[in-house]
């Protein structure tokens, strides 16, 4: 079984930053993407930033230049720096991993659960 284990949300002011962290365990063959979605009360869970085990990186347009994903593929761990932040990132986040479990190639979809971020003055 592979865990996902978040630390880091909270409450911060506008314009404040946080960083998020998640670290996966168990016994599995390897991690290939990893990255951070958020649901907002009343919304959908909607992408946030992903990062492949070679460092490739995607973003949502919401958080281009302010959020910056990164791994440590050593200790199977991504992280989450949010800077500037604003009361419209409020939401859960939630840490996601696509992990192959043996040499065979099916990557199976794990997820975090979930830690509150809380944007406001």
């Amino acid at each position: 079984q592979v865990q996902l284990v978040e630390s880091g949300g909270g409450l911060v002011q506008p314009g404040g930053s946080l960083r998020l962290s998640c670290a996966a365990s168990g016994r599995f063959f390897s991690i290939n993407g990893m990255g951070w979605y958020r649901q907002a009360p009343g919304k959908m869970r909607e992408l946030v930033a992903v990062i492949s085990s070679g460092g490739s990186t995607n973003y949502a347009d919401s958080v281009k230049g302010r959020f910056t994903v990164s791994r440590d593929n050593a200790k199977n761990t991504v992280f989450l720096q949010m800077n500037s932040l604003k009361p419209e990132d409020t939401a859960v986040y939630y840490c996601n991993a696509e992990v192959r479990l043996t040499t065979d190639p099916y990557k199976y979809n794990y997820w975090g659960q979930g830690t509150q971020v809380t944007v406001s003055s």
